[in-house]
């Protein structure tokens, strides 16, 4: 009994000193706000928020689309948004015919305008399926932010890149979702302010 609680508050410390280190890092916190006005003014435009990851970061990518479209805190119109990781049969279709790496490629081609904004999470941050994605966002004119870890090629391959100071999976996807949550407020407050 005394081991499970002990593995549970060590859970819940690790989380916290992720985030800790989170807060106290100026750089990163002024990158959220960057990520959060860049999304903000992409959605004013007619743009909209695209969302891809794997596993774990694909229930993220779903988690926060929805945040946008349906509500986060309050009321408001739906925000464009989606996560490229719902549907089955095309995420079938590409993966059979061209490689699980097209996977959110292909997607980008079809259905992203020049000026939308693609977030992609690796906790890695070294998918193959997210960095090809990344590959091709400058030249179809999409702003590409990239969701991860410590470490990965992810470093040098997007617009802007939210690096959770971390290595352990879980503590990454537990800030990758505040982080989310943190953008999905500052979007909704930015373009539906309340008096």
């Amino acid at each position: 009994m005394d081991r499970e609680i002990n593995y549970i508050k060590q859970s819940l410390c690790d989380s916290i000193v992720v985030k800790q280190a989170i807060l106290a890092n100026e750089s990163l916190l002024a990158t959220i706000q960057k990520v959060a006005n860049v999304s903000a003014d992409a959605l004013r435009r007619g743009n909209r928020i695209l969302l891809a990851g794997n596993g774990g970061s694909a229930a993220d990518a779903q988690h926060i689309a929805a945040e946008f479209v349906s509500r986060f805190m309050y009321d408001r119109p739906g925000l464009p948004s989606m996560a490229l990781t719902t549907d089955t049969s095309m995420l079938t279709a590409i993966a059979n015919d061209y490689g699980y790496e097209q996977l959110f490629v292909r997607q980008l081609e079809a259905n992203a305008r020049k000026g939308d904004v693609f977030i992609g999470i690796t906790t890695s941050g070294n998918s193959p399926n997210v960095l090809r994605a990344f590959e091709i966002c400058r030249g179809l004119g999409i702003i590409s932010v990239g969701l991860a870890g410590n470490g990965g090629k992810i470093q040098s391959m997007c617009d802007y890149l939210i690096p959770v100071p971390s290595d352990s999976t879980p503590r990454i996807q537990e800030a990758h979702i505040t982080i989310g949550h943190i953008i999905c407020g500052l979007v909704e407050v930015a373009l539906f302010p309340q008096q």
